[in-house]
Formats: structure tokens, C-alpha cells, sequence
């Protein structure tokens, strides 16, 4: 049974102005990113406004993802859900159309507790024969405990986390106590900023949007840091801290989905009308976010035509 490992991109879904999934542009996206040495796609993700996204569309969208990928990276959807049947019900649609694992994230909505999110995990896993991937993201559900991620890890079929609480802390914790378990799952960040930090503690990498916008140096953050040019690593990591800080500071996940249309894909329009205010707010940062990506890519264009020439 597989293990997460390196980077992995957590998917961002582009939409016709009708709000279905634009298939041409996301077999574009797709190839641009398996081109770019990432190692793996998360595709139906919080990023990817899986929420609001149909039964019918996120199975299209494995479909897509799986069929455009063809086995030259891991494919891991998401099925998290309200209630365990559904996810189930995702996982085996996943794993019948050869994906390599899914991403499992507490239930939402209604408040549960650390016993019964336990509980719903332990129904996917029991009902569902393929690798799973925890996924912690106190953003938008209820956190994982230390104590449940440790009770977890030894499940078969758990083989990774991606712990997107942004917490340095809770990162050590989770892993020291997937330790005491005598368990040796890859665990993976799921915030940006904190990819390298992570790698020399010990995570296994990274599953983050921003490895889907910016493959380029992602994937160079992690081959440094294997290489041990830990310097060139940490410079990295740096170089992409001013545009993450301006992805965020719009209506989420807009502010990503903006930063990717100035790689070259149309990403339609948001699902989620805006306020005057906030269209206002989101027109005056995609102007920042564009000074902050010019220099960016003008480099990786750079280094692009310096590889070719040597």
C-alpha cells in the first residue's frame, strides 16, 4: 500500500460561466502540473470549492482527473462529507477508476465530538479497500485531536495526513503521536509557508494549492531540500510567502483561483456572488497579486529558457 510523499497539489476546479466544470481547461491544468514535477493531485478539495460541487461533478471530476493523469502521478481525491455512506460511496468511485487513495476530512456542518469523529473515520476505512489520507483542516471543520490522529494511524488503510491547521505545534504533536502508535504514516502540511520547516522535522511534504500555481518552486523546495541544499530550500520557501499572504487576503479560495488564471488557465466565474464590497476589495488585490506574480514568473520564464539553452 502506497505512501504520500513529496508535492502534492490540492486542486483548484475552473468553471463554465454556467457553472459547470470546464473539462478543456482542467486536462490543461493537469498537464502543465505533472509536467512541472509535481507528484501528485488532490482533486475535489476544499480549495476546489468541493462543497459546492454535486455528486455527478466531483465523480466527473475523478474521472477527468484520473483519465488526463494516466498513472504518471498518484491521484487521491477528496470525499469527505457530512455523513460516512457518502464518502463511501465516493471512495469506491475513486478507487473503480484506478485512483491511487482518497482524502478523508472530519465531518461538516453539525458539531460532533472527537468519538463520534473517530467513529465516522473507522466506517470509511472498515468499508473501503484503498488507502486513506486523514485530513485535519480546522478552517472549515472540527480539529483532529493528538489522541484520535494516534488511534487512527493504526487503521490498515490510513497511509497519510495532511494537516492544514498551519501550527508548527500541532504538527510535532501529530507525529509524535503517531510514533507512540508505532506507526509510520507520511505525514504531509497542508499550508505552504510551512513546507520546508516541515520537511526537516520529518513530514513527508506537502499538499497545498499553491503547488498547483507555483509547481515550479514547490517541487524545487522539495528536490533541494532531498538534495540536503538546505539554503536553497529555505530561499525558496521565502520567495513565496508574499504572494500566499496576498492569495488569502481575498474571499477564499478566490485569491488562488486569480493567481492561477495569470498562469494561462480561465477559471470562470466565482460560485459565490460577491457584495459590492468584496468585489470591490477583490478587484483592488488581484492588482497587487499581479505585481506580486510579474517578477515570479518572469524568473521561472528565465530559468525556462536558460534549461534550454544548456
Amino acid at each position: 500500500m502506497f505512501k504520500p510523499e513529496g508535492i502534492y497539489v490540492a486542486m483548484l476546479t475552473p468553471f463554465e460561466e454556467d457553472g459547470s466544470i470546464n473539462e478543456s481547461v482542467l486536462r490543461q491544468i493537469i498537464e502543465f502540473q505533472i509536467r512541472a514535477g509535481v507528484d501528485g493531485l488532490f482533486p475535489i478539495s476544499s480549495v476546489g470549492e468541493f462543497i459546492h460541487m454535486t455528486r455527478e461533478e466531483k465523480i466527473r471530476m475523478m474521472e477527468i482527473v484520473a483519465d488526463q493523469a494516466k498513472g504518471r502521478v498518484r491521484v487521491t481525491p477528496g470525499v469527505g462529507s457530512s455523513y460516512p455512506d457518502e464518502s463511501i460511496l465516493l471512495a469506491n468511485k475513486a478507487k473503480a477508476l484506478g485512483c491511487d487513495g482518497v482524502v478523508v476530512a472530519p465531518p461538516y456542518f453539525y458539531t460532533q465530538s472527537q468519538e463520534n469523529i473517530e467513529k465516522y473515520f473507522e466506517a470509511i476505512a472498515d468499508a473501503v479497500d484503498m488507502p486513506i489520507m486523514l485530513y485535519n483542516i480546522p478552517l472549515f471543520t472540527q480539529p483532529l485531536s493528538y489522541d484520535v490522529v494516534k488511534r487512527l494511524a493504526r487503521l490498515d488503510n490510513v497511509v497519510g495526513m495532511k494537516d492544514s491547521s498551519g501550527s508548527m505545534v500541532d504538527f510535532m504533536h501529530f507525529m509524535d503521536k503517531i510514533k507512540i502508535a508505532g506507526e509510520d504514516i507520511s505525514v504531509m502540511t497542508g499550508r505552504e509557508e510551512t513546507l520546508f520547516p516541515c520537511l526537516m522535522v520529518g513530514g513527508k511534504g506537502c499538499v497545498t494549492a499553491t503547488s498547483g500555481i507555483l509547481p515550479e518552486i514547490m517541487s524545487g523546495i522539495y528536490r533541494a531540500w532531498q538534495a540536503q541544499r538546505y539554503d536553497q530550500a529555505r530561499k525558496l520557501q521565502h520567495s513565496v510567502l508574499l504572494i500566499i499572504r496576498a492569495m488569502f487576503s481575498m474571499p477564499f479560495p478566490l485569491g488562488f483561483k486569480y493567481a492561477l488564471e495569470l498562469r494561462g488557465f480561465k477559471m470562470g466565474p466565482p460560485k459565490q456572488p460577491l457584495s459590492d464590497a468584496e468585489r470591490f476589495k477583490f478587484n483592488t488585490m488581484k492588482v497587487r497579486i499581479e505585481k506580486i506574480m510579474a517578477p515570479i514568473l518572469d524568473k521561472l520564464e528565465k530559468e525556462k529558457k536558460d534549461r534550454r539553452s544548456a
